[in-house]
């Protein structure tokens, strides 16, 4: 029997079979809690954000529109409700983003594409592993949200221009413009706290 698509869950869980919601639940909890992690900078918070997501994709069902996928809806869902608790964060407490940024530029080693891509590292993974995960993240932190938001959808999870245009409402130009500001901010941070001695 060929496996359900997301759509046909959703539309399925609407129609009464609650294991239907349970199904879409797994199959994207570790996608989504990798790039809310990203996104949000802590594994407690990104944990908080998936529950609000799903609550907020059980009470937004009947409005999906089932000519679309699921996925972008859901991440986008997901991405706005993260961007709520940054902002009431940042309204509690003063973010410091003076970091220096370094001049150096590495020849060798991962791409930043490479880098963004990281998976979630679990305990027994190197150290040396962990310890790029920890750069990445700070690197990411240091971002305006909205080219963090931007960057991630993009080469974490992979969604088209098209795609990012369509979920968060904005022109393709844009899209492919601030996609380009936000790879560069990511190189600059990036340089930033994996080569904080190096010569400007």
């Amino acid at each position: 029997m060929p496996q359900r698509s997301d759509e046909q869950l959703l539309e399925d869980y609407r129609q009464g079979d609650s294991a239907a919601f349970r199904s879409l639940i797994e199959r994207h909890q570790d996608d989504l809690l990798r790039f809310l992690v990203r996104l949000t900078g802590d594994r407690s918070s990104a944990e908080d954000v998936f529950q609000e997501t799903f609550l907020q994709v059980h009470l937004s069902m009947d409005s999906f529109d089932p000519t679309r996928r699921f996925k972008p809806w859901m991440f986008t869902i997901a991405a706005n409700k993260a961007r709520d608790l940054l902002r009431k964060r940042v309204r509690r407490q003063e973010v410091d983003l003076s970091a220096p940024v370094a001049g150096g530029s590495g020849d060798s080693g991962p791409t930043y594409v490479d880098l963004m891509e990281i998976d979630i590292p679990p305990p027994d993974r190197r150290l040396e592993s962990a310890d790029q995960d920890r750069l990445v993240q700070q690197a990411v932190d240091r971002m305006p949200l909205s080219l963090r938001e931007i960057l991630l959808l993009a080469y974490f999870q992979r969604l088209s221009y098209a795609q990012i245009a369509d979920e968060l409402e904005i022109p393709l130009g844009t899209v492919k413009s601030r996609l380009h500001a936000a790879v560069a901010s990511f190189a600059k941070h990036w340089r930033a706290v994996s080569t904080p001695n190096s010569p400007t």
